[in-house]
């Protein structure tokens, strides 16, 4: 469970990196939409793990491995947007948000299931 403290700090770097990514994220992917779709936090505010969804995007792994070769650039834009009100600009580690794709696959288990001919229930009493 997060602190109230964690919660905040996360929503400060989710909504600088959004615009963030909103402003420059054509430089690192052209034609790509990046959505920043959740933040984690350590207890000690030194580490933010973020979680990404990629849009118009073919391959989210080469797209992650890009954002991944500017993540000291993009920490550094980060400081320069939460320096006063932080002591310590946290290391940035990113990961693919699959929930959409985990979204999809249900929706066609369930898709498939509603398409099956249903057996009657037989109740013995």
């Amino acid at each position: 469970m997060e602190s109230k403290r964690q919660q905040k700090f996360a929503g400060v770097i989710q909504q600088d990196l959004a615009a963030i990514f909103q402003r420059e994220g054509m430089n690192y992917l052209p034609n790509t939409l990046v959505t920043i779709t959740k933040v984690r936090v350590t207890p000690d505010l030194a580490i933010a793990r973020i979680f990404l969804s990629f849009f118009n995007g073919t391959n989210n792994q080469q797209a992650l491995a890009t954002i991944k070769l500017h993540a000291s650039e993009i920490r550094y834009k980060l400081g320069a947007r939460i320096k006063d009100q932080v002591r310590v600009i946290p290391q940035l580690e990113f990961f693919v948000d699959d929930t959409s794709d985990y979204v999809e696959r249900m929706d066609k288990i369930f898709e498939k299931i509603s398409k099956e001919d249903r057996q009657p229930d037989t109740e013995e009493n």
